[in-house]
């Protein structure tokens, strides 16, 4: 069975850092495009940042220069190193991707960032 399972979230203080895990499982498995997304309380579910097979990423503003989305496609493993941590930042982490013969992207489990003192 195909699937995406995370790991890496916890509970930082501010201005701390994780490291968030995505996985691709299942034989023949190949990571495409990956992206994570987060749902912080009170609001919708927002992209964060995205990757191709061939490492061109993107990211939306709000957290550029803190987060740095990366991957390694011999370990169908797309990674978000979260740094400078705030509070604002607390919410549930979710990885999203494709593998690259199916036309139909996954989830993964979610994970939840708590960013307090």
């Amino acid at each position: 069975q195909m699937q995406l399972v995370q790991s890496g979230g916890g509970l930082v203080e501010p201005g701390g850092s994780l490291r968030l895990s995505c996985v691709g499982t299942g034989i023949g498995f190949r990571l495409d495009l990956a992206r994570w997304y987060r749902q912080t309380p009170g609001n919708e579910r927002e992209l964060i940042a995205s990757i191709t097979r061939a490492g061109k990423t993107t990211y939306e503003d709000f957290v550029k220069g803190r987060f740095t989305i990366s991957r390694d496609n011999a370990k169908n493993t797309a990674y978000l190193q979260m740094d400078n941590l705030k509070p604002e930042d607390t919410g549930v982490y979710y990885c999203n991707a494709y593998e690259i013969r199916s036309p139909v992207g996954y989830w993964g489990q979610g994970t939840q960032v708590t960013v307090s003192s």
